[in-house]
């Protein structure tokens, strides 16, 4: 009897042996939390550049559909229909509406503070009100208000071609010289290049500029 109260009372865990499977879950249990939380991060990053690469195209989109309306020198006599600053572009673009004439209006794309943005003017046939919401536009004190297309833009290169054996023009840097509006040297074509934050090299996009 002795022998068989013995042998129950030691066929239990001893106290190292537990403490030896309490130490193997809670490795366990880290790998597993730090497995869960690499997911979870890998999947919000993913979600973050898919989120910054749909609103890039939508701003791609957008530049392209300004780019192909600009207005042509015959319509704009003694202005130019596109202005290149660094980190800024100026675009008169046509506008067609159901049952309305052609009429203009100005666009704008700047960068500033990171952000991306785009204004527009009321669209208008007043070449005189159009220099007036010219100035407004590009100066921010006018027109709509400013849309942001992307944020997080830490800088905004842009190039302009000209067909006139000199190629690819940088503002503020080459000089860019409009003739006369008989025989008007004006950009056929805009490279814009944008960095990006959490992006490798630059993101660039060339534009026909007129329709194709």
């Amino acid at each position: 009897m002795r022998m068989q109260k013995r042998a129950r009372i030691t066929s239990g865990f001893t106290l190292i042996e537990l403490l030896v499977a309490i130490t193997v879950m809670a490795i366990v249990a880290v790998l597993g939390w730090r497995g869960l939380d690499g997911i979870v991060r890998a999947r919000l990053t993913l979600n973050e550049q898919l989120d910054q690469s749909r609103g890039l195209q939508l701003a791609f989109a957008q530049m392209q559909s300004d780019c192909a309306h600009i207005a042509s020198t015959a319509i704009l006599p003694d202005r130019p229909p596109i202005v290149v600053e660094p980190g800024k572009v100026v675009i008169v673009r046509t506008v067609f509406t159901d049952n309305q004439p052609m009429r203009l209006q100005i666009v704008a794309y700047q960068l500033k503070n990171g952000v991306l943005t785009r204004r527009e003017s009321p669209a208008t046939r007043d070449l005189d009100a159009l220099d007036n919401m010219w100035t407004s536009t590009t100066s921010g004190t006018g027109g709509t208000p400013a849309v942001a297309l992307q944020s997080g833009v830490e800088s905004l290169n842009v190039r302009i071609w000209i067909n006139d054996g000199a190629g690819w023009r940088v503002p503020g840097v080459d000089v860019v010289t409009y003739a006369t509006a008989a025989t008007p040297i004006v950009p056929t074509g805009l490279e814009m290049s944008l960095r990006v934050a959490g992006r490798s090299g630059n993101l660039t996009k060339v534009f026909l500029l007129g329709p194709v």
